[in-house]
């Protein structure tokens, strides 16, 4: 059961909506056996209910060198369904956005773009095609998501962070607090965490401007002063810790948004992986961490597994006393691993 990518069609057949799988792999690149060697998927339910992640990574996606990874991390009382609806429709719609845009607009583009890092790239024209359709497709998947019948999403939803390869540029488009990393070789022949994405919480500045503006509270609880959370204007509900998702309609009109934040990175021969995972493996593994692991891992095939695992781990030894969250975990290798003279940063 998975997605079913045709690279010359341009069309992805959705999952059928019982699907139960929170991670699920598609390919249908040429190269199949040496495609699934190097890539990982994992998700593990945490213990404050069902697992309400979901994850994918889809091979041959747009073209043979292409892919796309997903991580979506649902939440309220409906986020495992929402996770999974966004999950299996966000591929083919966002495709189809662009194969859409690409056939009416013809223009060139040479406006320089400058990634997380602040290094100055210039962009094919096939980039700002990709961020239009980005866009669009997740303001659609917002309106199907509430078209949904018999689903209440007025306070569930999910995030959701997309990484799509397109032969050596990336596209990023993260919606709320998961996170992308690339994992790439310094000059100095270290291994170094690039963040790929900003964690989109009420406690960014200008996050809470927007929410504030739309006349949303930006305020913490007394027994959690750390967590700044998103409430209605006059109700102490219902306390989002993201300020963009999926869903959660009630907050749609003070200030919660499904606009993605886009950014842009070209590819170099340095750079060996992209991992993406959500908050449960990020709140108690760095960015340093993460990468560590997974250029450490058994294998390729193992590395999402061992993420989750070390996240595990790091919960129960940090918080002892508290519910574990979901952990899910995407790894794509842009390579075969060469650790020969490789040092590993933990910090």
């Amino acid at each position: 059961m998975g997605i079913c990518i045709s690279v010359e069609s341009s069309e992805i057949h959705e999952v059928p909506e019982d699907g139960h799988e929170n991670a699920i792999f598609v390919d249908e690149s040429v190269v199949s056996n040496e495609a699934k060697k190097l890539a990982s998927l994992h998700s593990k339910q945490g213990s404050k209910g069902l697992n309400q992640d979901a994850a994918v990574l889809c091979q041959g996606y747009g073209m043979e060198d292409g892919a796309f990874c997903g991580v979506f991390d649902g939440h309220g009382k409906n986020g495992h369904i929402v996770s999974k609806i966004v999950r299996n429709r966000l591929p083919s719609l966002l495709l189809g956005q662009k194969n859409t845009i690409t056939k009416i607009k013809s223009t060139t583009n040479d406006k320089k773009f400058h990634n997380r890092d602040g290094e100055e790239q210039v962009p094919s024209n096939d980039f700002y095609t990709w961020q239009e359709a980005c866009v669009s497709a997740f303001k659609v998947m917002d309106k199907e998501v509430k078209l949904q019948e018999s689903l209440d999403c007025s306070c569930s939803g999910t995030t959701a962070v997309v990484v799509i390869r397109q032969n050596e540029e990336l596209v990023i488009a993260n919606l709320g607090d998961s996170r992308a990393v690339l994992g790439t070789i310094s000059e100095e022949g270290e291994l170094k965490a690039v963040r790929l994405t900003t964690d989109l919480k009420p406690s960014l500045p200008s996050e809470a401007e927007r929410i504030r503006k739309c006349n949303g509270r930006v305020l913490a609880l007394k027994e959690e002063p750390h967590i700044q959370r998103v409430w209605l204007p006059y109700e102490d509900s219902p306390g989002l810790a993201m300020s963009r998702a999926f869903g959660d309609f009630v907050l749609k009109n003070h200030g919660l948004i499904a606009i993605p934040d886009i950014s842009y990175r070209r590819l170099t021969s340095n750079d060996q992986f992209i991992l993406l995972a959500t908050d449960g493996v990020m709140d108690v593994l760095s960015n340093n961490q993460v990468t560590s692991i997974v250029w450490k891992a058994e294998s390729e095939q193992e590395a999402a597994r061992a993420v989750v695992e070390a996240a595990i781990a790091a919960w129960k030894k940090k918080f002892p006393s508290s519910k574990m969250d979901d952990c899910t975990a995407v790894c794509l290798f842009l390579q075969k691993r060469q650790q020969h003279g490789v040092i590993s940063l933990e910090t």
